[in-house]
């Protein structure tokens, strides 16, 4: 499919008003998307696990309103945020080419999240998401009389190529919001950016096509919240800084080799030459902000006395334990559902104590957004 498959060409602007509301998750990478071309198009392709627990849930209100500006206010747990204002100013910018009516409607958009607000997780992800796939009921909404009378018998097959036609627009949509958020409308892995292993697309997130055992069903991810404040160095900045970078060529490359090899180990069941990838490409990605310029540091004293003890305890116990990072300084713990109960008395005993506040949220693999009806 290309961008142009994603323009919609007529709907009924007659709709006075209504309202739609939306769940989806976070998720978290394994193989590290960093760098991106304009049009929030990534350097190289990424996989992630999609989560169940740490989501946002979206309603969006629209109401008929008169003249050609954009017109919402934002709502996040219940009081009026002006600070989100102007992420979605942009958002509603790139995509209005795909979604013309964003100007025939006031939006009132209200959000909340299941996790703490600036703990760490992928809110980006979750709340882009969400708003896109509320977005795409409202499209929905205003095109089924179009499509009725154009087509008053459903065909056999529409209803799966319809809702294969949401998915990879809502997904093509959340990417213009945020890149990661094309990841979490589907689960429970999710594949962004052309490659040569798997069915993939530089627009948007394609649920993995490949085998994936058994040992990989329902895996648990406990993130540890080293630090809950705002990064000093943003991931819009992070990422621009792959411009010119010296490793850039042999990271990009790097993520293309472990994609392959990952699509083996899912198949495999390999749980030891998972954890090697995995971790691997975690440090890789914060070496990159290491050796950018300027160079920083988004983990802290904390988020590597937490790696020392997950290889101590590795070594000692013959676990499939291992850890991954995001751009910031937490840390998702990954393990098999068959080490749960050893897992989470480790981290209670031993690793809580580094986080902040002692805070952790126990979460797992999940299936992705869901809408909720009234």
């Amino acid at each position: 499919m290309t961008e142009q498959d994603f323009i919609l060409k007529s709907y009924n602007s007659h709709i006075k008003s209504g309202t739609v509301k939306w769940s989806s998750p976070s998720n978290i990478a394994l193989v590290k998307y960093w760098g991106k071309k304009d049009n929030q198009i990534p350097e190289n392709p990424s996989i992630s696990f999609t989560l169940s627990n740490c989501k946002t849930i979206t309603e969006v209100t629209y109401t008929k309103k008169e003249g050609d500006d954009f017109s919402f206010d934002v709502y996040f747990e219940g009081e009026k945020n002006e600070a989100f204002k102007p992420k979605i100013q942009t958002f509603f910018e790139r995509i209005e080419s795909y979604i013309p009516f964003l100007r025939d409607y006031h939006f009132k958009i209200e959000t909340s999240n299941t996790f703490p607000h600036s703990s760490g997780i992928a809110s980006s992800a979750s709340g882009m998401s969400a708003l896109a796939l509320c977005l795409m009921s409202i499209e929905e909404k205003l095109k089924n009389d179009v499509i009725q009378s154009c087509h008053p018998e459903p065909v056999e097959g529409d209803s799966e190529e319809s809702q294969n036609y949401f998915n990879k627009k809502a997904s093509f949509l959340a990417r213009l919001g945020s890149g990661s958020a094309c990841r979490s409308i589907e689960g429970e892995l999710v594949v962004w950016g052309e490659n040569e292993s798997t069915e993939s697309s530089d627009l948007f997130g394609i649920k993995f096509n490949g085998e994936v055992h058994s040992n990989f069903k329902n895996y648990q991810d406990t993130i540890l919240l080293v630090d809950k404040g705002e990064k000093q160095v943003s991931s819009t900045v992070g990422h621009k800084l792959m411009f010119g970078h010296p490793f850039a060529k042999e990271r990009f490359a790097q993520a293309h080799k472990n994609l392959a090899n990952l699509k083996e180990v899912f198949a495999s069941g390999d749980l030891k030459a998972f954890v090697k990838i995995v971790e691997s490409e975690a440090l890789t990605l914060h070496a990159m902000m290491m050796t950018s310029i300027p160079y920083f540091i988004l983990m802290k004293p904390n988020t590597l006395e937490i790696i020392n003890k997950i290889w101590k305890f590795r070594e000692e116990t013959n676990s499939n334990i291992c850890f991954t990072l995001d751009a910031g300084a937490n840390v998702h713990v990954l393990y098999p559902s068959e080490e749960k109960e050893t897992v989470l008395d480790f981290i209670k005993k031993e690793l809580a104590a580094y986080c902040q506040n002692e805070h952790y949220i126990c979460d797992h693999t999940g299936l992705g957004a869901n809408q909720i009806e009234d």
